[in-house]
């Protein structure tokens, strides 16, 4: 029995790196099943493994703990969940305004995720040099709103390499996961980052402002300033997994701060009278945007994000 790293996952195949630094493609063992968590890949990237060698592939017969794990909705309507990566230290949502335009509501749907599960987020908005006097200034609210709730983030421009030295020291020595819709430049930024990668990229269609999947499977690279970096497809939606609506303010941590001076212990922060987090609301101490998004998770309306 061996041990070894998920470092690429293809849906049936998975490709793992031995303590000895080779690689060895390998299937999951047929019965194989985690406990507690039905989903489509039963295996993900960042997993620690043992396996057997049979022949010229392995069979991965057991997995580790795993000390953290992002996942979503599949868009598999036969299953649950998918499992996105795991062992993380950090995750990268890179976010544009323009080709394309990501929404709050995803934004905030993925920091819930990641705050559900432990994991620091770092919101990532790239391409500011596409960016008008309009569309800077948008930015600049934007990120306050951000900023207002806690969260770091970082303005970049892969192709004219506007931050990148900042961006370097923010995943150094790390094992981050880089996600976002397609066409946000993700992989553009990793090249731009690392020349050894030579990862594919495509424009955006101008017609319908959207990007193209050139990543099509989770794949971990080494970074040679140090580090790993876990690459993701594009993903359109982030529908949220076993979340109760009694605790989902709990994941917005300026509601959750707010929360304690709440009149009532099970407020929900939606029509009770002295609640102190519309009181904050109104005293712009939480954004409008973020409460919306807060509303909207809490009545799950939002059915086109669980694609």
């Amino acid at each position: 029995m061996e041990t070894g790293l998920i470092i690429k996952s293809t849906g049936s195949w998975f490709t793992v790196k031995k303590q000895d630094g080779l690689v060895i493609n390998c299937k999951i063992k047929g019965s194989f099943r985690i406990r507690g968590i039905r989903n489509t890949n039963p295996v993900a990237v960042g997993d620690h493994v043992r396996f057997v060698i049979k022949g010229e592939h392995g069979i991965i017969q057991e997995i580790y703990p795993r000390r953290n794990y992002i996942i979503r909705k599949s868009s598999n309507l036969s299953k649950e969940n998918q499992i996105i990566a795991s062992n993380i230290d950090q995750v990268l949502l890179v976010i544009t305004l323009v080709l394309p335009r990501i929404s709050t509501e995803f934004i905030d749907r993925f920091l819930v995720t990641a705050e559900a599960y432990s994991i620091p987020p770092i919101l990532i908005f790239n391409k500011i040099d596409l960016y008008d006097n309009r569309k800077t200034k948008e930015l600049k609210e934007i990120r306050s709103v951000y900023t207002m709730a806690g969260y770091k983030s970082i303005k970049i421009s892969a192709t004219e390499r506007i931050n990148l030295e900042e961006l370097k020291t923010i995943i150094k020595n790390k094992i981050s996961l880089i996600a976002g819709h397609s066409g946000v430049g993700k992989s553009a930024i990793l090249n731009a980052l690392d020349n050894n990668l030579n990862l594919r990229t495509e424009s955006v269609s101008k017609l319908h402002k959207t990007g193209k999947h050139t990543t099509t499977y989770a794949e971990m690279h080494a970074l040679d300033f140090g580090g790993y970096v876990i690459d993701t497809p594009g993903i359109k939606g982030f529908g949220l997994v076993d979340f109760e609506k009694e605790e989902i303010y709990h994941y917005f941590p300026e509601i959750f701060k707010a929360s304690k001076d709440c009149e009532y212990n099970n407020c929900s922060h939606t029509h009770e009278i002295n609640c102190a987090v519309k009181n904050s609301l109104e005293k712009g101490l939480i954004s409008k945007s973020r409460y919306i998004s807060y509303l909207r998770i809490l009545e799950d309306k939002s059915e086109k994000y669980r694609s």
